[in-house]
């Protein structure tokens, strides 16, 4: 297998970590391969959209997620670090409202799962990050939500010093109380 995938602290939530064959030269590894990504996790997906983002140090992307169209992401960091994060928004989940948290950075190579139902977003910890993702449906801005960052109901523990620097869509997020959430 190119990668091995752990479990998060939400099951659903996984992060892969490549094998990466490096020598003098610089290094390859595979960042997916379908059948080996289903035979890995049991999972069947197909990507429609690959996106690639470059923020700031200090800036904060998300929580985001579409209640209709609801994608799955697989993300990771090509340049810089960051803390990424996932929310479990669906309802029937004995994990609804909790959080879990990974660093995923260029060095570590590492990608997360995020999975339909929760609300992704990441703080970038570098000087800056590029951040790639697919996805698994289309963005449709229609049915994009803002889960606010700081809820203290859900209580995300952002590796933070100071205020993060936000878009305006996402200060405005929605409590989770008052968010619109999966069954």
């Amino acid at each position: 297998m190119p990668f091995t995938v752990t479990p998060t602290a939400i099951p659903d939530v996984l992060v892969l970590e490549p094998k990466v064959f490096g020598d003098a030269r610089g290094f390859f590894f595979e960042s997916f391969n379908a059948r080996d990504f289903a035979q890995a996790t049991g999972l069947e997906v197909a990507f429609v959209q690959d996106n690639h983002s470059k923020s700031a140090k200090g800036v904060l992307r998300g929580l985001h997620y579409q209640i209709e169209h609801a994608q799955g992401k697989l993300v990771r960091v090509v340049q810089g670090e960051v803390f990424d994060v996932a929310v479990d928004l669906r309802q029937s989940s004995p994990t609804f409202g909790q959080w879990v948290g990974e660093r995923l950075s260029a060095d570590n190579k590492k990608q997360l799962w995020v999975p339909l139902g929760f609300a992704h977003g990441f703080v970038v910890l570098s000087e800056s990050a590029e951040f790639l993702y697919k996805t698994t449906d289309y963005w449709h801005p229609e049915h994009e939500r803002s889960l606010l960052w700081n809820d203290p109901a859900i209580g995300i523990d952002w590796p933070l010093q100071g205020q993060p620097l936000l878009a305006a869509k996402d200060a405005a997020g929605k409590l989770l109380c008052d968010a619109e959430c999966f069954p």
